[in-house]
């Protein structure tokens, strides 16, 4: 199949994905659930190139296995902190600033980050076409960095979860294990994985090409939905505290503290 070919019908996926999480979001009155739906949304696409790529079958199975791996652990990991609570605090502040039709605008935006996944799900489609039948040394060494990604976050985001279960910890600011050497280890690591696919699309003819996938990863992660959002709620929640923890502490990259 050829790779426009297999780009539609990643495209359609991504987009079917999105309308049938849309319906639900009217019904549940909660936007959140796109964030659920992103994870699984690559995963189909990667697997998708799986089954109708001509690539060799074990690197198409490595990188749909890659993307699976991290993208139902963080659609599961979201999805707890989603359904049967209210809506996140970002999304709650999109629905006000909509005011009108909000419905339709909130289509347009699902829609967009269906488009999104599916330019983001380029690396994949490259690799997956790569006919070589043995994976090269920078094959190998994106898998190990996608492996450090993936612990990392992992990491974080359960050093995070216990955090806020611990009652005695509401309206304090989380410094415990990797919070402490940055304010978002969970989005670093995040993107380090981003970094390491298209470091496994490297090995294939035009993979370079795909550098726009981590960093329009960075900036959606910087700038839209991730720490910019998030710091913005953080600073209206814990306040001076979090000010303090802006002072001391790296806002993306792991660092020492300064205190």
């Amino acid at each position: 199949m050829s790779a426009l070919a297999l780009y539609g019908v990643a495209l359609g996926i991504a987009l079917t994905i999105v309308v049938l999480v849309w319906l639900l979001h009217l019904h549940l009155r909660n936007a959140g659930v796109i964030d659920v739906a992103w994870g699984v949304n690559l995963a189909l696409m990667a697997i998708a190139y799986a089954l109708l790529a001509d690539g060799w079958p074990a690197r198409k199975w490595v990188v749909a296995g890659m993307v699976c791996v991290t993208g139902l652990r963080l659609s599961w990991h979201i999805g707890r902190r989603t359904f049967g609570h209210p809506e996140d605090g970002r999304y709650a502040r999109i629905r006000a600033a909509f005011a009108t039709h909000v419905g339709i605008k909130f289509l347009r935006f699902f829609a967009l980050q269906g488009v999104a996944a599916s330019w983001l799900s380029l690396p994949f489609l490259i690799a997956s076409r790569n006919p070589t039948p043995s994976l090269a040394s920078l094959e190998t060494v994106a898998i190990a960095l996608f492996v450090g990604g993936f612990v990392g976050e992992s990491v974080a985001d359960a050093q995070l979860a216990a955090f806020k279960a611990d009652s005695a910890n509401a309206g304090h600011v989380c410094r415990a294990g990797l919070w402490r050497f940055s304010r978002h280890p969970n989005y670093f690591f995040e993107w380090v994985m981003w970094l390491s696919y298209w470091l496994f699309a490297c090995a294939s003819p035009w993979g370079w090409v795909t550098i726009f996938a981590p960093a329009l990863m960075l900036h959606v992660l910087l700038n839209i939905t991730g720490v910019r959002l998030t710091e913005a709620h953080c600073l209206r929640s814990r306040g001076e505290a979090y000010r303090r923890y802006q002072e001391t502490t790296s806002m993306f990259v792991p660092w020492f503290p300064s205190e």
